[in-house]
């Protein structure tokens, strides 16, 4: 996101799991984030998403990108992180599915001591991904939105490939949305 925004520097992001954890740890008193896909009920859930959703579509943004997970890894199992109510309050134009080698996952994730994950294998991230691919077209018919999958799988050559190509193709969806039929 740091480098859609430095492309795109009138650009709104607003990250909705932050959004989540921080009326969750407040109402529930949670320690910290890690803690949602543990005790968080679906309805919980579900409460929590619909009241992020009122407060970004009152936000007043020609461009935004709302940052979130489209699937939620839950003890229960996947939960939409985009479920009906809230894509329709929202009404994204485009939803935008970054796919990664799990191994890239499992990695990134071992070096990031800011948060408390659980370990996953690479099938699961596989399901994960597979989950929040199946949403996102679901959320898209919803909103009547585009959905652009971006295939991240491949061994980067250069630091933050990825990052860039991710954020490219961002950039190009806003573009597109610009131009008039």
């Amino acid at each position: 996101m740091e480098m859609l925004q430095e492309r795109m520097p009138h650009l709104l992001v607003v990250n909705v799991g932050s959004m989540i954890a921080e009326m969750a740890m407040k109402k529930l008193r949670l320690r910290n984030r890690d803690e949602m896909r543990k005790k968080l009920t679906v309805r919980q859930q579900r409460y929590f998403q619909e009241e992020a959703a009122k407060k970004i579509a009152k936000m007043k943004s020609r461009d935004m990108v709302i940052d979130t997970h489209m699937a939620v890894k839950t003890p229960y199992g996947f939960f939409p992180g985009m479920s009906e109510t809230p894509v329709h309050t929202v009404r994204p134009d485009a939803i935008v599915v970054l796919e990664f080698n799990p191994k890239d996952i499992i990695e990134r994730r071992r070096k990031d001591r800011s948060r408390r994950r659980d370990e996953d294998t690479e099938q699961l991230l596989e399901e994960h991904q597979m989950a929040g691919r199946y949403f996102a077209f679901g959320a898209a018919q919803h909103a009547d939105a585009v959905v652009k999958v971006v295939n991240l799988r491949f061994k980067q050559r250069r630091p933050f490939e990825h990052t860039r190509r991710a954020a490219d193709e961002i950039v190009k969806l806003f573009d597109n949305q610009g131009k008039s039929s």
